[in-house]
C-alpha cells in the first residue's frame, strides 16, 4: 500500500505507476488492498522495563496487547483513535518510549522466496524515493537472508 500526498495527482499516479511496472508489478486503484491492512498505533519501548508495570500501565491506559520481542524490546500496541491517550498515560506513568507511530499492519504475512524478496525490495526502495510517497507498507514476509543487506 502506497500513501501519498501530492498537489498534481496525475504525476503522482504516473510516477508510482512507473515504479511499479519498471518492477513488473501492477498498480492497483484507490483502496483496492486496503481490506488486508489495520491502521494501529504503536509504541516501542527498550527492554530496560519492568514487563508486568508495562503491561499493566499500558491495558490501564487502554492499550489492545503488549508484545515482548525475542530481543526483549517491547512493543504496545492500540486502536488509531486512542494512540495519543495512550501514549500519554504511559509518558505521565514515568515509561518513556523509544518510538510511537500510527501506522497500518497487514493482517496476514505472505512468505517470499529470496530471489522475489530481492524485487520487492527494490520495488519498495523506489517507491519510498519518490517526493510524493509519504509511507509504503507491505505484506511480505521476507526471508532473514533478503533482510541482512538491508540492514
Amino acid at each position: 500500500m502506497v500513501d501519498c500526498l501530492t498537489d498534481n495527482k496525475n504525476r503522482t499516479v504516473a510516477e508510482v505507476r512507473h515504479a511499479f511496472n519498471k518492477a513488473g508489478g501492477n498498480l492497483g486503484t484507490s483502496g483496492s488492498v486496503d481490506y488486508m491492512f489495520q491502521k494501529l498505533g504503536v509504541i516501542n519501548f527498550s527492554s530496560e522495563l519492568d514487563e508486568d508495570g508495562l503491561m499493566e500501565a499500558a491495558l490501564d491506559a487502554g492499550a489492545d496487547d503488549v508484545i515482548t520481542h525475542e530481543d526483549g524490546t517491547f512493543e504496545v500496541l492500540t486502536q488509531a483513535e486512542g494512540f495519543m491517550a495512550v501514549r500519554d498515560a504511559l509518558l505521565e506513568a514515568g515509561l518513556a518510549n523509544q518510538h510511537a507511530e500510527v501506522t497500518f499492519r497487514a493482517d496476514n504475512l505472505s512468505p517470499v522466496n529470496l530471489k522475489d524478496a530481492e524485487k520487492i525490495l527494490r520495488l519498495l526502495d523506489a517507491l519510498e524515493d519518490l517526493d510524493d510517497v509519504q509511507n509504503v507498507y507491505s505484506n511480505a514476509d521476507f526471508p532473514d537472508e533478503a533482510m541482512e543487506g538491508d540492514e
